[in-house]
């Protein structure tokens, strides 16, 4: 199976674990997105990617904890000045911006979990999260949204995976069928134990499909939240497991806990050579006479 032939033959990528904080105002939590924006852009990056619910601590301002209708309703206040910061920003500082993720309440009054991909061509784009954790539909209310489509970027299309959707094979391979080589996975776990689900499971996502996977966590603590109490993680850029990548699958990683930017060059050509010439082919070696992955759109 081929990669889309709209790559770049080399990808930097940046990640950010974000710490939680309690933050005063919309402008303090954009300064320190910008902050990490400005530093991946001076290091010449394609691609930053922030953790899923990182506007949560959007909700720490108020004077008493707000019940989970009640801050739905304050975030969906702020989607329109985040899509709008975010494709500002993106365009000033010339990066494609996967901006975590943000749970709003839709024009159809659905509530969802959503990342949007802010380009550096000053347009913006969304994928939706297709499984709400228990958690999150039983306390937010949050349902999952209908599709999973690449997304069209200037270094060739990429997918979106949010947190508990790089759990399900059937998106891995979803992405693969539709040539994507390159998957960004915003995620928010807030034990240990729910970080190596996702962590586990996007390895065996790049060995599955032949393709990077990019994590971004949240980490550490924050009051007056409902739902977001702590956060666990360790963000990485994860490669397969063949000749030429790293033996482990890693290409990068944060330190357990710990606010950090990292950043690694992806080099697509790899994926293809992975993928005609690798030790494995699992792409190639499917028994499609015996199994296949369908979706109904």
């Amino acid at each position: 199976m081929k990669l889309s032939p709209d790559y770049k033959s080399k990808i930097r990528v940046a990640s950010v674990q974000m710490a939680l904080m309690q933050t005063p105002s919309f402008r303090d939590l954009f300064d320190r997105v910008r902050a990490f924006a400005e530093d991946a852009a001076r290091q010449d990056a394609d691609f930053i990617c922030l953790p899923e619910h990182f506007t949560l601590q959007l909700l720490s301002a108020a004077e008493q904890k707000l019940s989970p209708e009640a801050s739905i309703d304050k975030l969906t206040q702020t989607t329109a000045q985040i899509v709008a910061e975010f494709t500002g920003l993106a365009k000033e500082l010339n990066i494609n911006i996967v901006c975590g993720s943000h749970a709003t309440r839709t024009d159809a009054g659905k509530t969802e979990n959503i990342t949007f991909l802010a380009r550096r061509d000053g347009t913006i784009a969304s994928q939706s999260k297709l499984h709400p954790t228990p958690d999150e539909w039983d306390v937010w209310g949050i349902k999952g949204g209908d599709s999973l489509e690449p997304i069209e970027t200037d270094c060739g299309p990429v997918g979106i995976q949010i947190c508990y959707d790089s759990e399900f094979p059937e998106l891995g391979r979803r992405h693969a069928d539709q040539e994507v080589g390159l998957v960004f996975v915003p995620y928010c776990t807030e034990a240990r134990s729910g970080h190596l689900r996702v962590r586990y499971c996007c390895h065996a996502r790049t060995v599955e499909n032949q393709c990077y996977i990019v994590t971004s966590g949240l980490v550490g603590t924050i009051e007056n939240v409902e739902n977001c109490d702590e956060a666990y993680a360790q963000s990485a850029i994860l490669t397969p497991s063949d000749a030429g990548f790293p033996p482990d699958g890693i290409l990068a990683q944060a330190p357990i806990n710990e606010e950090n930017l990292i950043i690694a060059d992806l080099d697509m050509t790899m994926l293809e050579k992975a993928r005609t010439l690798g030790s494995v082919r699992n792409l190639a070696n499917r028994r499609n006479d015996l199994y296949d992955v369908k979706w109904s759109v």
